[in-house]
């Protein structure tokens, strides 16, 4: 008995050690704007000539998400994956946050990164925030990273690094890491510079701890920038602007690759998940494609929302899974906190998000049956509200129960486009393909209330409000009790002092 006050703290530490041992390591790799149909795994079926063979044999050596969801622009999918909350409870339900903004995800979330952080996790940052950046303390190293390298706003240019806010007419350079801004990657195409120093934080990380890195890629968001050698195997392609987007989808196939052989390397592997997911859904005007989706970016129709999503890695122990359980990204925090044994800290904010940990290893069905799109009082929305079932339908919003998805207001651009290299295409002549003569009325993008039944129409070609108006009525009122929960939303106007210009030229915090 002697020596036991000395013993047990040993054994606490030693099975400490050990737990943190057996703790996997974490690479959530996010791409920017990748459309559905443009991954070679779903290309390959609907007429796509872009080609990913890496992350195509990566998705087939784990479980690739086919019923999986984000948001249909970059801030709110990018704030439901650190936060595991609805937009509507952050106050960021309109549109993206701009570079001139006093706004970002309010700091009393408490994010993944910290999670994963108080739980002993050493954690990492490479790419584009988009959180915000105003004061010091929305930046990621203040939000749970231990290290920061990357750009802040929600574009650029892949060489010169610089990026210009539309609102104030404000340019500067957008690259900095933990100590502040850097200009030594002029020239460097951000897709290579973003490997290496994901391969340098997998090299310096704190071994003594399992390793979290959130890689946010730029690709494939415009503009449109690629190295001449990932474009010359696709010049068959006459679309100029399709054309370079495959170039550049090639050049972020690659820079997976890299990283994932990486992690071979190192011998981390083995012990790593490694969860790939696109932010929203591709813009055709850019090159992105959603065939045979609805819409696109920005849109609430599957174009703009379903995602394209796999987990693998050394730890995924399934392979050629795909797996059909309902996911969304705001699902990823709970979700990986399972996974990694960690238990949610103090304080923690109420959580939308559902733990799919075990949907993924294909041990039960998704927890998930409901999921709110989103309710944007601010976009496209009429002078004069109209309110039914104790919701206004003119608001720009959308739902999903179990089969079921309701749209109010303006869904945004709600075409079928093809892959450009399927040649040219009429959409008034997809639309006579994709339309029955009596539900022809869908098409009318004004109309201010739709239904579908996405399990059995995923391509959004039947509306039908006029024949399950019990459906309309239960979901308007699930719409009502979601808004009645929602938090005013914040899009300040641009506020000058952001300016480039009085901070050596490059974008980060101005107020103090």
């Amino acid at each position: 008995m002697h020596g036991g006050p000395i013993i047990y703290p040993l054994i606490i530490l030693v099975c400490s050690l050990l737990a943190l041992a057996r703790r996997p390591h974490v690479i959530f790799i996010l791409a920017d704007d990748l459309g559905y149909n443009d991954i070679g795994y779903h290309g390959k079926h609907h007429g796509s000539q872009t080609r990913t063979p890496f992350m195509d044999q990566l998705a087939s050596d784990g479980v690739k998400l086919d019923n999986y969801y984000v948001q249909p622009i970059c801030t709110p999918s990018r704030s439901q994956l650190m936060s595991g909350r609805y937009q509507i409870h952050t106050g960021l339900q309109h549109a993206v946050l701009k570079a001139s903004q006093r706004n970002g995800l309010p700091l009393d979330n408490i994010l993944l990164p910290e999670q994963l952080r108080n739980c002993g996790y050493d954690t990492h940052m490479v790419g584009k925030w988009h959180l915000g950046f105003y004061k010091k303390e929305f930046m990621p190293q203040y939000r749970g990273f231990n290290s920061y390298f990357g750009y802040l706003n929600g574009a650029g240019g892949y060489y010169n690094h610089s990026y210009c806010d539309k609102s104030t007419s404000a340019c500067g350079v957008d690259m900095r890491d933990t100590y502040g801004p850097l200009n030594s990657t002029w020239g460097e195409y951000s897709a290579f510079t973003f490997t290496d120093r994901a391969k340098q934080v997998i090299d310096e990380r704190d071994q003594s701890k399992p390793l979290f890195l959130y890689l946010a890629y730029q690709s494939v968001h415009y503009p449109m920038e690629a190295p001449d050698r990932f474009i010359k195997p696709f010049l068959h392609i006459e679309d100029k602007t399709r054309r370079t987007y495959a170039g550049m989808l090639a050049a972020l196939d690659e820079a997976v690759m890299n990283v994932t052989n990486h992690l071979k390397h190192t011998g981390l592997y083995n012990d790593a998940i490694i969860v790939f997911s696109t932010d929203n859904g591709g813009h055709n005007l850019y090159g992105g494609n959603n065939w045979p989706l609805r819409g696109r970016k920005g849109t609430l129709w599957e174009g703009g929302v379903k995602g394209v999503g796999f987990v693998g890695g050394g730890m995924i122990q399934q392979s050629g899974i795909v797996s059909t359980n309902f996911m969304h990204v705001s699902d990823w925090m709970p979700t990986l906190l399972t996974a990694t044994s960690c238990p949610k800290a103090a304080g923690t904010q109420p959580l939308d998000g559902f733990d799919q940990w075990n949907a993924i290893l294909q041990k039960e069905s998704s927890p998930r049956s409901n999921l709110l799109h989103n309710i944007d009082p601010l976009k496209g929305k009429p002078i004069k509200p109209v309110f039914v079932h104790g919701f206004d339908i003119t608001v720009h919003s959308a739902v999903r129960s179990g089969p079921w998805k309701l749209l109010t207001g303006d869904p945004g651009f709600d075409e079928w486009v093809k892959p450009p290299e399927l040649g040219t295409h009429d959409p008034k002549s997809e639309s006579r393909l994709f339309h029955s003569a009596e539900l022809l009325h869908s098409l009318n993008r004004r109309a201010q209330v739709q239904l579908f039944h996405i399990e059995t129409d995923p391509y959004e070609r039947n509306e039908l409000s006029m024949h399950f108006p019990i459906v309309v009525k239960r979901l308007l009122r699930k719409l009502a009790v979601h808004n009645s929960t929602a938090v005013p939303c914040r899009y300040p106007t641009g506020d000058t002092l952001s300016d480039p210009k009085f901070h050596g030229g490059f974008w980060g915090p101005w107020v103090e």
